[in-house]
């Protein structure tokens, strides 16, 4: 890890609270591995956008703007809350995602 503490949970485990606003949580069923895949296209996405930005380039910026959705969706950040999905539609959420980003 990067020796930073983890941000607090809410009691059900749903949610992160970071500067007293809840961002959804990582799905904790993702394994190690694919959450660091997963949070390092996440990152690599968000510098992409950064850059598109910076250059102007609306259609890179699209790009990587959906790399960072579907990754997100992959961790179980956005889209069906992780918590109201079966094992396996959690396995193949992560599966889906690290496939579309080329892991």
């Amino acid at each position: 890890m990067n020796g930073k503490a983890s941000p607090p949970l809410t009691p059900d485990g749903h949610h992160v609270v970071i500067g007293g606003r809840r961002w959804r949580a990582t799905d904790p069923a993702v394994p190690a591995g694919a959450s660091a895949r997963l949070r390092a296209h996440l990152m690599a996405a968000r510098r992409a956008v950064a850059a598109a930005r910076r250059t102007g380039d609306a259609a890179a910026e699209r790009v990587a703007r959906d790399r960072v959705q579907t990754a997100k969706v992959a961790l179980g950040e956005r889209g069906l809350p992780w918590w109201d999905q079966s094992a396996e539609e959690r396995r193949a959420r992560w599966g889906e995602g690290l496939r579309a980003l080329g892991s």
